[in-house]
Parts: structure tokens; sequence; C-alpha cells
């Protein structure tokens, strides 16, 4: 048994569809989440930019004692999992390789679509997880900046105008293909779920990256051993680099439950 916290860090808001899957999952977990909200999207940046943020996240993490490491955030997963993997000495995963195995199991027809942000679909690493899973899969992906600025600004409820706009101008080329099954590949996309969901039909099954990393976690740390002692309850605390009073009312709609009390501003440049 191990009662040391998980870490999760994400661009901002994204990362909770991990945490809440987490705290479903493993109710004796504690939890650090850190969303860098004052430098949010990362999804635009180069390679470098997103690789000293990282670093700087995973540093301001590591100020505690934690037992694993969870980069909920697929730009960071696509483009800096093998540094930071390299440069600490406790587990770091990211929520590429469940997500696209889960993707390669699901479709019928061997038509996938991805969506995420450029800098994850410039890596190209859900295409080559799915290859390596199915060789045979057909991946069609599209970059959609807009959708992590939307749900960062609460913008992401069924019968919102401009989210439901945005979505259908994005994924009107997945449905002229006829794909079977389209991957969130970036956390923030499962809070547009239902606007996603209404576009594509109930004919498509939507693979939510936030979830899949959540499970696999959980089985990583049951496989070492590594869960926390059975009957205690596990708390979390939440860390942003920008305004707490935002992301404590987004956070606490989407975990349901009053966030506020857990929230504190930190300043990221200092690690």
């Amino acid at each position: 048994m191990d009662n040391r916290p998980i870490g999760v860090f994400d661009s901002g808001l994204g990362g909770l569809t991990a945490v809440r899957e987490l705290q479903r999952l493993l109710p004796g977990e504690d939890i650090i989440y850190f969303g860098d909200t004052a430098r949010v999207p990362y999804g635009g940046r180069s390679r470098d930019t997103l690789v000293r943020y990282a670093r700087q996240d995973v540093a301001f993490l590591r100020t505690f004692d934690l037992k694993a490491i969870v980069i909920a955030c697929g730009t960071v997963s696509t483009t800096a999992l093998d540094v930071l993997t390299e440069e600490n000495d406790i587990p770091i995963w990211g929520v590429v390789e469940p997500a696209a195995e889960a993707a390669a199991r699901s479709t019928k027809n061997g038509l996938v679509g991805l969506i995420g942000t450029q800098a994850t679909i410039r890596s190209g690493a859900y295409e080559r997880r799915i290859a390596a899973e199915a060789p045979g899969v057909r991946v069609l992906s599209r970059a959609c900046p807009l959708f992590v600025p939307l749900v960062e600004n609460g913008r992401f409820r069924p019968g919102d105008v401009v989210a439901e706009t945005v979505a259908a101008e994005y994924l009107e080329p997945f449905q002229d293909a006829g794909v079977d099954t389209l991957v969130l590949g970036c956390t923030h996309y499962p809070l547009l779920t239902e606007v996603i969901g209404n576009c594509m039909g109930p004919g498509v099954t939507l693979v939510n990256v936030g979830e899949k990393c959540a499970r696999r976690v959980a089985e990583r740390l049951g496989g070492m051993a590594a869960l926390a002692e059975p009957g205690r309850r596990g708390e979390s605390r939440y860390y942003v680099s920008d305004s707490v009073e935002d992301f404590s009312r987004l956070a606490s709609i989407f975990l349901r439950q009053d966030v506020a009390a857990e929230v504190t501003q930190v300043d990221i440049w200092r690690y």
C-alpha cells in the first residue's frame, strides 16, 4: 500500500476529466492537481516551449511527495512524455496509449477520427499508436484549436450556439468520411461530449482520453501494489497559475462539488 498522492497536471481545466474518473475509480487516493491556467492553451506552442512548460509543471508537482504523475494533457503527452520520463525517477503516464488502444479496439469499419490541438495532430503520436495496435485502421485527423478556449470559458453545454456552430464545422469531414469512432484527443474535449455526440450521432463511439487514462492509472498502481490502503477517504487539492475564482467556478460545476476552498494560486515561473 502507498498513501502518497497522485500528481496530475494539464494546461487548464481539461485535466479534470481524468481527475473525476480517478476520484470515482480510486476514492481512497489523494490527488494534487495543477492547471496551468495562465498559459492555456498549450496546443499552438512550439515543442521547445511545451517541454519547458511541462518541466516547470512537473517541478512544481514534485515539491510534494508523489507516487506517480499523470500528464492529463494530450498536447504534453504527445510532445514531452519521453523527456519527462527520462528526467524523473517516479512513474509518469500520459493519455495517448490507453486512448489509442481503445480506439483501435472500438472501430468496426476501420475508420477512426481524431481531434486534438495543433501540437497533438502535428506529432502523429495517436496515429502511430493506433497503427501499432491495428495496422489496417485508417485515421482521419483534424486540429480543433477553438475547442479549448470554449471550454475554458464555460461554453461547452448543449444549446450554446457558438459551441454547436464550431463543432458542426470541425466535425463535418468526419461525418462525411463515415468514421465509427472518434478520439477526443485533448482532455478538454470530453467536456464537449454532448455537443460533439449530438453532431456525430449515436452510431459513433467517442473515446474519452481522460477516462481511458484514469483507468490505466488504476490498473498500473494496482499492479505495482501502490494503491492507497483500503477504507481511507482521499482528498484532492487544486493549484492554478492564474485566477482561482474562474477555475473554482467551472471546476465546481464539472466535478459536481464545491472546490473553492481547495484551490490555490502558484507562481509557476518559480519552478
